[in-house]
């Protein structure tokens, strides 16, 4: 039994990506003849062999053994067809994908690669330096968490949006995705309190160095563990540790995974047609996690959860800004340009000069506490919600009275009364 040797293998796959790309309509078959230098009648006929056995047709005939890999034309070019029309920008993993359970072709990933390569549809990957450590994933889910924001252009509009992840090491699984402007210590705070709110505490938080997780005092540095930020102050009330990764390949695992959502979360927008943040966002949570999850969550080493359940903390004096500010002698607090009025307390006549917490919650709400007691709560515009409150009930107090006894109402009227000297 005789074998194709290297040089005839080369030479068939040379014409391979060139006729791919003729068959892609990327160049005239009279170019590829001209780029193989043959004539254009000899190009006819290869044309014709590739149609009749597909890749076999391509080595020399005179070798007399035939390559076991036939593909039809036809399968080729929808293959070719469909990428370049619907599946444009899909890496080669989620296209084949596609090809098997959206068209039924059953391809094998690498035939699909090579010939999106010889089409010059895709590019080819750079190869990958070798890990020499792999970190252990974590034994059980709960124990460690990743959070982190990749900067994309994942709506079709060519827009900028950050996308915020927070995902298992012990499973991959994702358990918050959300697209949002900018990330910054409110929409990571949100994500948190939404993981905390729905699966519980969980013992530690892996994160980059950025300004929101960690203050560093010199670039380059250590961060610096006794200066906390508001994220770092509202881990360490919950008891949660926050683990600070000093380069890009220590978060290999998130980072592997951000790549992942690149290279599929825009297409799957462009396939449902979803231009907007609000309509990502919706399909992030009621479908798109669920299936990222089917597809790439593993199951953790050992069995059981570290997570645990909050107690009775509030969650709103947590997940918030929280300002230390000393109440001036008009009993007001000034916060960002906004006067706020502390009202007469029953258990103390004054306030001024006392030192209180002012808590900017994630709504724009604000409440201000002296110690454990409430002082104040407010509306994102400085106003107080107790004042509003207090005069709804008066209001609807007055009207209640008016209703149940009209005649009340006529020592406000205007018309003078007669006496009984009058009436003499």
């Amino acid at each position: 039994m005789t074998y194709y040797s290297e040089a005839a293998k080369e030479r068939a796959m040379k014409l391979q990506q060139i006729i791919i790309k003729a068959i892609s309509k990327q160049i005239s078959w009279i170019q590829a003849a001209q780029i193989i230098g043959i004539s254009a009648r000899q190009m006819g006929r290869w044309r014709k062999r590739w149609e009749e056995v597909g890749y076999d047709g391509l080595y020399d005939r005179r070798r007399g053994t035939p390559s076991p890999k036939r593909v039809p034309m036809e399968t080729v070019a929808e293959v070719l067809r469909l990428y370049r029309e619907k599946y444009e920008g899909f890496n080669v993993r989620h296209f084949h994908e596609k090809l098997v359970e959206e068209h039924g072709i059953v391809l094998s990933y690498t035939w699909v690669k090579t010939a999106l390569q010889a089409a010059e549809l895709i590019k080819k990957d750079r190869k990958r330096a070798v890990h020499r450590k792999r970190r252990p994933r974590r034994p059980v889910p709960g124990m460690m968490l990743h959070v982190d924001a990749s900067r994309h252009r994942w709506l079709g509009d060519g827009s900028w949006h950050d996308l915020i992840v927070v995902m298992d090491d012990a499973t991959s699984e994702i358990y918050y995705a959300q697209l949002v402007e900018e990330e910054s210590t409110r929409t990571v705070m949100s994500a948190l309190r939404e993981v905390v709110e729905k699966k519980g505490l969980f013992c530690s938080l892996y994160s980059d160095r950025a300004s929101h997780f960690f203050h560093t005092t010199k670039a380059g540095d250590l961060v610096d563990r006794q200066r906390l930020t508001q994220i770092g102050r509202a881990m360490a009330e919950l008891g949660i540790e926050m683990i600070a990764a000093y380069s890009p390949q220590a978060r290999g695992r998130s980072e592997r995974s951000y790549r992942t959502w690149q290279g599929r979360l825009p297409q799957e927008l462009k396939l449902k047609e979803i231009t907007t943040v609000e309509e990502a966002n919706r399909f992030l949570r009621e479908a798109y996690i669920k299936e990222f999850n089917r597809r790439f969550s593993v199951a953790a080493t050992e069995k059981g959860s570290a997570f645990v359940s909050p107690g009775g903390r509030n969650l709103d004096l947590i997940f918030c800004l929280q300002h230390e500010r000393v109440v001036a002698k008009d009993n007001t607090v000034s916060l960002a340009n906004k006067c706020l009025q502390i009202e007469p307390q029953k258990w103390l006549s004054t306030l001024a000069g006392c030192r209180v917490k002012v808590y900017e919650q994630l709504d724009g709400g604000l409440t201000i506490r002296y110690g454990q007691r409430t002082v104040g709560k407010y509306t994102d515009e400085g106003e107080s919600i107790d004042n509003e409150s207090r005069s709804k009930k008066q209001k609807k107090a007055v009207e209640k009275a008016v209703a149940t006894r009209p005649w009340k109402s006529l020592r406000d009227s205007h018309f003078p009364t007669t006496t009984a000297a009058d009436g003499k």
